[in-house]
């Protein structure tokens, strides 16, 4: 998936070129203004439960994080477009305009609350470390000093581990990071607590293990830019609603069993 291109075409006269800038704008932000019909959402499409296709189901794009983005525009009479892009890749996609909200549970942080507006919390849940099922020399924080762990390189977890003192091998995703683990390439791989429940009980995979889970516990959210306050407090009012009356709480036992948005 490929970013849009800046506009580099030099015009005449320096009024056209402001004329077509503006016409441009406009038109690019039909989807995003608080007056446009649609939410266009960037999200990775690999990342199971929250986002992936469906192989049994059409290979649709479903998952949490998607339930909870069509919730939130039918709550505000809108519709939703979702453009798939590499998690590394998400940010820099907002930052330039090809989507207007990253739905990817966005942990949130003071380096993102600072770059960006952070919606209410919908998600709360711990980390993970997972390992070869024969790994017994990870059993807790600081085994991880010194090892190797497989992570999205602008990830959370990226820095968990680092903050850790384990090195970092840069991956796509969970599934590349557990291919990785079981060949035996890397430690193991930090990762959310929901994801890896879920990819062990969808799998049956036997491999990996989950070594340890973390104490600390953290917050996602939705991200959108910070001159976009409008379409922002419209997103988060209907995020609000929603865990107001139920429906968020629905949407996470449906996939989790349980409610994770609190």
């Amino acid at each position: 998936m490929q970013f849009s291109q800046p506009l580099s075409r030099r015009l005449a006269l320096g009024t056209l070129a402001a004329g077509a800038l503006a016409a441009l704008a406009a038109c690019g932000s039909d989807s995003s203004s608080s007056g446009g019909t649609t939410l266009k959402i960037g999200t990775e499409g690999t990342y199971s439960p929250f986002s992936f296709h469906d192989l049994k189901d059409g290979n649709k794009l479903t998952g949490y994080d998607i339930e909870v983005m069509d919730a939130i525009a039918k709550k505000m009479g809108k519709t939703t477009e979702y453009v798939e892009t590499a998690w590394d890749s998400i940010f820099a996609g907002l930052d330039s305009k090809r989507f207007d909200i990253v739905a990817n549970q966005v942990t949130v942080n003071d380096e993102r609350k600072a770059k960006y507006l952070l919606s209410t919390p919908y998600t709360v849940s711990g980390g993970v470390v997972l390992v070869k099922s024969d790994n017994t020399s990870i059993t807790k924080l600081a085994d991880l000093q010194g090892k190797t762990l497989a992570q999205s390189a602008t990830s959370n977890w990226a820095q968990s581990a680092k903050d850790a003192g384990a090195s970092v091998e840069a991956i796509p995703g969970l599934a590349e990071a557990v291919t990785l683990v079981k060949q035996g390439r890397v430690d193991g791989t930090f990762n959310d607590e929901l994801a890896v429940l879920n990819y062990i009980a969808t799998t049956g995979d036997k491999e990996v293990k989950i070594a340890f889970t973390t104490t600390e516990k953290s917050s996602q959210a939705l991200a959108l830019r910070k001159d976009d306050a409008a379409n922002f407090a419209l997103v988060d009012d209907a995020l609000k609603a929603l865990l107001a009356d139920g429906t968020i709480a629905g949407i996470s036992t449906k996939w989790f069993g349980k409610d994770v948005s609190k």
